[in-house]
């Protein structure tokens, strides 16, 4: 089985200080063929304008993943955590029984653009948590490099599902392949630039997804951000 999923295929909320792209149902957009993947339930791709954000909103029984592309976000939650991330940096946190928290551009003059997703726990009831990690370049750049696990390791974050998260800054030209276990579902979400993936061409905020691949083969066409989601079927 095989999904694409292209950018101007999204939904669309713009509320003038926010404007974002919604992958799945999310909100006031609903699209019955697209609830999540596995249990990949939300990816919104979220540009915030300088000064603004969310403010105070609750959330329970997920796992809250954002990963910065351009500028910065600052993060503020009822655990008594207070952060900045920046591009290369990820977030984790685990909503479990229940918190509070708040986002904003922590810029007066400049956007933030990045990518919030939403991991479905594999168990209800979880204590809340906070997790953040800077990823250095050279270990995003031409390769496959895990950023979040049920299994972390090499500084990737802990989540609490049976998901690996990979990212990789890939140079054009370049070539990645993946292999997965058997019956593993993927999710190649092209966060920007333009590739190649086992011959179909995906650009800025497409996707694609495979529930029965032997591998991938990505090639750059230019230089490209990615992240690659290797689930549980």
């Amino acid at each position: 089985m095989h999904i694409t999923r292209l950018s101007q295929d999204r939904g669309l909320a713009d509320f003038g200080w926010l404007k974002s792209r919604h992958t799945f149902s999310f909100g006031d957009y609903f699209d019955a063929e697209h609830m999540g993947f596995g249990p990949l339930r939300v990816i919104n791709e979220d540009r915030v304008e300088p000064g603004k954000g969310f403010g105070a909103h609750p959330h329970r029984d997920m796992e809250i993943l954002s990963w910065v592309l351009d500028g910065t976000l600052e993060h503020k939650d009822s655990m008594g955590t207070g952060a900045q991330i920046q591009p290369g940096e990820l977030q984790r946190m685990t909503a479990g029984t229940g918190v509070v928290h708040s986002e904003f551009n922590a810029s007066q003059t400049d956007p933030v653009h990045f990518l919030q997703i939403w991991v479905i726990p594999e168990e209800r009831g979880l204590k809340p948590s906070y997790e953040q990690h800077r990823f250095a370049a050279a270990d995003l750049a031409n390769q496959w490099h895990l950023i979040a696990s049920r299994n972390p390791r090499d500084g990737a974050l802990k989540i609490h599902q049976d998901v690996d998260l990979y990212a990789t800054r890939l140079a054009a030209a370049h070539e990645l392949i993946f292999a997965p276990a058997k019956g593993r579902k993927l999710w190649l979400q092209v966060a920007r630039g333009s590739v190649v993936v086992n011959g179909e061409t995906l650009e800025t905020g497409d996707a694609a997804a495979w529930a029965d691949s032997e591998r991938l083969v990505v090639l750059a066409h230019e230089n490209a951000e990615l992240l690659l989601f290797d689930m549980t079927p």
